[in-house]
């Protein structure tokens, strides 16, 4: 080890502009510092909750009651709804304790530094799929009240969005503050008038058949389909934590507070989104029932254009009111998908490429992929490319919950907190990251059709049992020895120091972002530790060859 040292000084890090700027990089590969988390527990739950306004949920609900009909959609959601929540409660309570992203939790949840980078791709993916299917929804309102072509619109809803993203959570939490009254009086008008004036609707909506072959009654195996569809927003735990790592620390005195934000934000999310998801079921009977056609049925802005239909007698103002409302639903989604899918594609970038120019240049990637998949119709498959993408999502939260719940507190194999610096963490984890891949090649394999009907409907549900199953397995097997590479480094006064100075960048950090570098021959931040490609992991050398006897 001498000898390694005595070779020449490395050279200090710099960062560009976008990095070194706080309020734009929102420290997207980091630790949330206390010193950055100044917003009450209210403002994180609100702006959290706000990202939650997004219309797909209604044409998730509408695809499953026109494709399902009535009864394998109602409980198809409320299945996916109670797993969902389930899960979330975890994920959300480590991510505000420990004020880290959900890429930060999943490295120290089984997975280790670069086995998390697959869940990064995955989480990524979430992003820009539920950006290109906002965005195509904004455009098909653009569409009907403007006439602008639905590839210009794809292209405006795109663009529109970057500028509001730049700012982070300093612009975003007070966007999604200001607009949420005027929103949720738009989400729950429209449904309250159809109750009021039509005493027939919520039975035409029970036995809204769509093109089911069965009609509306129920079927097992459309039922697993609809959930298995459903299921593909239990990714959306990972946007509610990025809000939520912003939590202020929990005390004493504001612990009701911390918990009703946090239950409320975190998993509560889905409480409302499955509502949304049902009322999209329930606005697909009422468009068909006014004349849409079951093929446009789906869309929200003819959900939105027949249920303000019951409020304003005049169709221009109807038309008016549904496509503002979609107009704003989408901007306050969107600017969450175009946000975390910067902050998910920096992590995997800085791993891969040892490089980060920042996190705003990640928006531009993030939408462009967004854009170019409305571009190419995504919104005419959309239940193919959910029913798919569940199978992987709902892998990897399974493994992860699995880990948190399991093997953290009642195996004691994993570390009770959550370590996420490169510098302590093992390359891959088998706990977590085989638990997913496992789980992932046996459901999708059943989604295929392979294993037969029934395992193809229930799929998703494999991907869980199998994932939730195998973490715990693989942890005893292993004894938990590929959690942690080296234990904490600091010693002395940094140890107690309540911010170091980074040896490689020469600024300053919270102690919990920093650790002891022998290559940099001092502490270190744990980004520079990540974009380091010069010290070969020489700090954990002797720990892995400990660990590989």
């Amino acid at each position: 080890m001498a000898d390694v040292m005595s070779g020449p000084v490395p050279r200090r890090r710099t960062y560009n502009k976008l990095v070194n700027n706080p309020v734009m990089e929102d420290y997207s590969l980091r630790y949330a510092p206390k010193s950055f988390r100044r917003w009450s527990e209210y403002a994180v739950a609100s702006a959290a909750l706000g990202g939650i306004a997004y219309l797909a949920d209604q044409a998730i609900g509408g695809s499953l009651a026109v494709q399902f009909g009535f009864a394998n959609a109602f409980w198809g959601i409320l299945a996916a709804a109670m797993v969902i929540f389930l899960t979330g409660i975890p994920i959300a309570y480590y991510s505000a304790k420990y004020n880290v992203d959900v890429d930060l939790l999943t490295r120290g949840a089984g997975f280790g530094y670069l086995g998390s980078t697959i869940t990064s791709v995955i989480y990524a993916s979430f992003t820009f799929i539920f950006f290109a299917l906002e965005g195509s929804i904004m455009a098909q309102a653009f569409n009907l009240y403007f006439g602008i072509p639905l590839p210009i619109g794809y292209a405006v809803g795109s663009l529109m969005i970057i500028p509001l993203v730049v700012f982070g959570m300093t612009l975003l939490s007070k966007l999604q503050v200001w607009t949420q009254p005027v929103w949720l009086l738009l989400l729950f008008s429209p449904p309250i008038a159809v109750f009021l004036r039509d005493p027939n609707a919520i039975h035409n909506w029970m036995t809204f058949g769509g093109t089911a072959k069965n009609g509306p009654a129920f079927d097992p195996l459309l039922f697993g389909t609809a959930a298995g569809i459903a299921l593909s927003l239990i990714a959306q735990i990972g946007e509610q934590a990025d809000y939520l790592r912003f939590m202020p620390d929990k005390t004493r005195a504001n612990r009701f507070k911390w918990w009703a934000a946090v239950l409320c934000a975190g998993p509560g999310w889905v409480i409302l989104g499955s509502a949304k998801q049902l009322m999209g079921s329930f606005f697909a009977s009422v468009a068909v029932a006014h004349g849409t056609a079951m093929s446009a049925a789906n869309e929200p802005i003819q959900m939105y254009i027949a249920g303000f239909h019951y409020i304003f007698p005049s169709a221009a103002a109807a038309l008016a009111v549904a496509t503002f409302f979609v107009i704003l639903s989408q901007i306050k989604i969107n600017v969450t998908n175009a946000y975390s899918g910067s902050l998910s594609w920096s992590n995997f970038f800085s791993r891969v490429l040892h490089a980060h120019p920042g996190r705003v240049v990640w928006i531009f990637f993030n939408v462009g992929i967004s854009l170019t998949m409305m571009e190419l119709s995504m919104f005419s498959v959309l239940d193919k490319i959910l029913g798919f993408y569940s199978n992987t999502a709902v892998a990897w939260i399974g493994a992860v919950v699995a880990d948190l719940v399991i093997n953290k507190p009642l195996l004691k194999l994993s570390p009770s907190y959550v370590e996420f610096k490169r510098a302590h963490l093992y390359n891959f984890n088998p706990v977590g990251f085989g638990s997913m891949v496992i789980a992932s090649v046996i459901s999708i394999v059943a989604f295929f059709g392979f294993l037969g009907p029934w395992a193809q409907a229930f799929s998703c549900f494999i991907a869980l049992g199998v994932a939730f199953v195998m973490s715990p397995i693989i942890a005893i097997i292993t004894k938990g020895k590929y959690y942690i590479a080296r234990e904490a480094a600091l010693t002395g006064p940094a140890a107690k120091a309540s911010a170091i100075t980074c040896q490689s960048c020469g600024y300053e950090y919270e102690t919990a972002d920093m650790t002891n570098c022998p290559h940099h021959s001092g502490p270190i931040c744990s980004l520079c530790c990540s974009l380091d490609n010069a010290c070969h992991d020489m700090c954990k050398t002797t720990s892995m060859a400990v660990a590989a006897e």
